[in-house]
């Protein structure tokens, strides 16, 4: 990923019972990558989104275009 350390953070609309994921917003302007991992899984793989696509991911989702059927 990058020699740089994620802060990894859930969000705080989290309270679902552990069934989150954790990102690292930090990596976005250094690097363009917006890293996402398993909450339950911390020493697990992570996936890097660029950063664009998660903006639009966020924006989708909070804008109701992005919704669970």
């Amino acid at each position: 990923m990058t020699t740089e350390t994620p802060r990894w953070y859930t969000s705080s609309y989290s309270e679902n019972g552990g069934q989150c994921v954790e990102v690292a917003t930090n990596l976005a302007t250094p690097h363009g990558i917006v890293p996402v991992r398993d909450s339950k899984n911390v020493s697990g793989p992570a996936l890097s989104v660029p950063a664009g696509a998660f903006t639009a991911f966020v924006t989708g989702i909070k804008s109701g275009e992005l919704q669970h059927p």
